[in-house]
C-alpha cells in the first residue's frame, strides 16, 4: 500500500469532506426556472416512494452543479470553495452511460459500453481502459466533488436516492408546491430536520418530474438564508433513447491506452489494508440529520507529503522535514481556527452545510452539525 497517497487522501478528504458531509453531496440551484405549472395534488409519501423506486430512464442532459459553500482558500490543496460546473450526461437506462466534464480547454470524458469503462482525458492525450464497473483510482480527486460512492458522476436521480435514505426516518416531510425545471414540471419534495435535530442545515428539496417520477433537481439549504447553499440540477434533459454511437468509443491512434485489469491483492496488500482500516476504524455517533463520522488516523500516516514544484507567490507553503516536504497539519490549520476544551485541542473546519474538526493527536470528527455536536463525538474517540 503506497503510505504517500494514504497521506494525500487523508489531507484532502478532510478539507472536502465539509461539501459532501452526511452523504448529502454537492448541490447547486440552478436558476431560470419559469413559471410554476399546475399540477393535481400529491401528498408526500407517494412522492417519496417515487423517489425510491424510479426505474433508470434512457436521457441525455446538461448537469449544472453550483456551490457557495464558504470553505476558505489555501495553497497547496485543490480548490474545494464556491463556484459553478457543467456536466453532459447521456444513458441508455440499461447500464450504458456517457459522461462529460469540459475544462478550461480540455475535456474529461467516461464511456461505459455495458462491457468496457474507458476514461479519456484529452489534455494528457491518455486513455484508461477498466473493466465494466470498475473506477480509476487517480481519476476521482480531478473528477471533483460530485461523485457517488462508487466513484461516478452524480446524477441528481443517484443523489436524491442517496438523501432520501439518510434522512427520511429523522424529517418531516411535504410538498411544497410545484416547479418547472429544464422545461419539464417537477413537484417540490421537501425534507426538514424534525426538532430534536442538532444540524446546521435548514432543508433538503428534490423536484421529481410529475410525469416520469424522475428527480430533476437537489438542493441544500441552511438556517439563516434562503440562498441554497450547493446543489445539483438539470438545466437541460431529453427523455427517450440516446443515439447508440454515444457509448461506444474508440481511442484515437495517437491516444496512449492504458489497460487495467481488476487483480486479486496480494496476501501483503491485504495486511496492510486491514492493518490502516483496523487503525482507523470509522465510527457514526448518532444518526440522521445529526450523524457524526468519527475516526482516528494514526501518527505515521501524517509523515510528509512531496511538495508540487513551488509557483511565483506559493513560498509560502509550510514546509516540513526538508524544502520538498510539506506539513499537512499546518496546512489544514490554515483552513481553520484553533479551538480546545475538554475533549482535547485541534482544527475546526467549517463551510456553511458541515464542520470538521481534526484533533492534535488524529482524532477526526465531521458532520452537517454545529460545533457542539463535533466535541461530543470526538469526545468518545480513544
Amino acid at each position: 500500500m503506497n503510505r504517500r497517497k494514504v497521506t494525500v487522501a487523508v489531507a484532502v478528504a478532510a478539507a472536502g469532506v465539509v461539501a459532501g458531509v452526511a452523504g448529502l453531496g454537492v448541490l447547486a440551484m440552478p436558476a431560470g426556472a419559469g413559471p410554476a405549472p399546475e399540477l393535481p395534488q400529491v401528498d408526500a409519501q407517494s412522492l417519496v416512494e417515487s423517489v425510491l423506486t424510479a426505474k433508470p430512464a434512457a436521457f441525455g442532459g446538461t448537469v449544472d452543479v453550483n456551490n457557495s459553500l464558504g470553505i476558505p482558500t489555501i495553497a497547496g490543496i485543490p480548490q474545494l470553495t464556491d463556484g459553478a460546473s457543467q456536466i453532459r450526461m447521456w444513458t441508455d437506462g440499461q447500464g450504458r452511460a456517457r459522461v462529460s466534464m469540459p475544462s478550461g480547454n480540455s475535456e474529461r470524458t467516461i464511456v461505459d459500453d455495458g462491457e468496457t469503462l474507458w476514461t479519456w482525458n484529452s489534455e494528457t492525450q491518455t486513455v484508461t481502459k477498466s473493466p465494466h464497473g470498475a473506477v480509476e483510482p487517480d481519476a476521482k480527486p480531478e473528477l471533483g466533488l460530485g461523485l457517488g460512492q462508487d466513484g461516478k458522476p452524480l446524477d441528481p436521480l443517484s443523489l436524491a436516492r442517496d438523501v432520501v435514505g439518510e434522512i427520511e426516518k429523522t424529517s418531516t416531510v411535504s410538498v411544497d408546491g410545484t416547479a418547472r425545471v429544464a422545461n419539464r414540471s417537477a413537484y417540490e419534495l421537501v425534507f426538514t430536520p424534525k426538532p430534536t435535530e442538532r444540524t446546521v442545515l435548514r432543508e433538503v428539496r428534490i423536484a421529481v418530474d410529475s410525469e416520469l417520477r424522475m428527480p430533476l433537481r437537489v438542493a441544500v439549504l441552511t438556517n439563516g438564508t434562503d440562498e441554497a447553499a450547493v446543489q445539483v440540477g438539470f438545466s437541460e434533459i431529453t427523455v427517450g433513447a440516446q443515439d447508440a454511437g454515444l457509448f461506444q468509443f474508440t481511442p484515437s491512434a495517437s491516444a496512449k491506452v492504458e489497460d487495467k485489469k481488476l487483480e486479486e491483492p496480494s496476501d501483503q496488500d491485504k495486511a496492510e489494508a486491514e492493518k490502516v482500516l483496523g487503525q482507523v476504524a470509522p465510527q457514526v455517533v448518532g444518526d440522521g440529520w445529526d450523524s457524526v463520522i468519527v475516526a482516528k488516523i494514526p501518527s505515521d500516516q501524517f509523515g510528509g507529503l512531496q511538495a508540487p514544484a513551488d509557483e511565483p507567490g506559493k513560498s509560502d507553503r509550510p514546509r516540513r522535514g526538508g524544502a520538498d516536504q510539506l506539513d499537512p497539519q499546518a496546512l489544514l490549520k490554515q483552513l481553520g481556527k484553533q479551538v480546545s476544551g475538554s475533549w482535547g485541542s485541534g482544527t475546526l473546519i467549517s463551510s456553511k452545510i458541515g464542520n470538521v474538526l481534526l484533533a492534535d493527536d488524529g482524532r477526526v470528527a465531521l458532520g452537517a452539525v454545529p460545533e457542539q455536536v463535533l466535541t461530543e463525538a470526538i469526545g468518545q474517540v480513544k
